[in-house]
């Protein structure tokens, strides 16, 4: 197997699924440069607009940060290759994610990565704690799935589909973490606070004393408040600012 895409298959895309397809390897190639890959192990999925529900999905194998608008596989709800890729697809992968792309129409993006901080909070009883300002707008809408072992059971996904809801963040117990969203950049803008959430936490633990708790009622207006600092944008407001960094380092995103 080669570790780039034999062909930009530009030509042979809609315009539509080709700037999706660049979205979607630009967020493989940020999770590289933010440091929260773990290999070729975790995935990000985009569903491509149509009545059919086929997706994108990271070719298995290939580093994040050789992951290029080419090198994604499509594939539909039964894992099945739509377009001849000479890359396979990690079933786990396909188990999370076609659940959530089959249940949920307005998750168009799915976000799932294994970081050392999503992991240890994971593991925490009592999940993410509201002592950040970073952990107050995953708190807005967050759920919880039980472990259950390798992501492989067909009959997991309707637990799956059942805990997420209508939520957008996702910790799975002993596992890592999850987001959606409506576009790449929504769903990268979710992981990103996440993320950073979950490192602001074990850092408070780290330093011994008790912890401030944010004081009761105030996560109930933070939805309002991060439509109000975007712009009513979301994570379209970062993200030409992540592809300007992207195309400094010369990631592979676009090709």
């Amino acid at each position: 197997m080669s570790t780039h895409a034999t062909a930009n298959i530009q030509n042979s895309v809609s315009q539509e699924e080709w700037q999706l397809r660049q979205d979607l390897a630009a967020c493989y190639n940020l999770v590289a440069h933010y440091g929260w890959d773990d290999l070729i192990f975790t995935h990000i999925s985009a569903r491509i607009p149509g009545p059919e529900h086929h997706f994108l999905i990271n070719p298995y194998g290939m580093m994040f940060d050789e992951i290029s608008a080419s090198s994604l596989v499509k594939i539909d709800l039964q894992g099945n290759k739509v377009v001849e890729s000479e890359f396979d697809v990690n079933p786990a992968g396909f188990t999370i994610h076609s659940a959530i792309h089959e249940g949920r129409e307005d998750a168009k993006v799915v976000l799932h990565l294994h970081t050392n901080a999503g992991v240890a909070v994971s593991a925490q009883k009592a999940g993410l704690l509201a002592i950040s300002q970073q952990s107050l707008f995953p708190l807005t809408g967050l759920s919880y799935h039980e472990y259950e072992g390798v992501a492989l059971r067909e009959d997991e996904k309707a637990r799956l589909q059942n805990d997420l809801g209508d939520t957008n963040f996702m910790i799975l117990r002993n596992h890592g973490l999850l987001t959606c969203g409506e576009t790449v950049a929504d769903a990268f803008l979710n992981m990103y606070i996440l993320q950073r959430a979950c490192e602001i936490q074990l850092l408070a633990q780290s330093g011994g004393n008790d912890l401030t708790p944010v004081p009761a009622g105030i996560v109930e207006g933070m939805q309002a408040a991060a439509k109000q600092v975007t712009h009513n944008a979301g994570g379209g407001l970062a993200w030409p600012g992540l592809l300007r960094k992207l195309d400094r380092i010369g990631a592979p995103y676009k090709n």
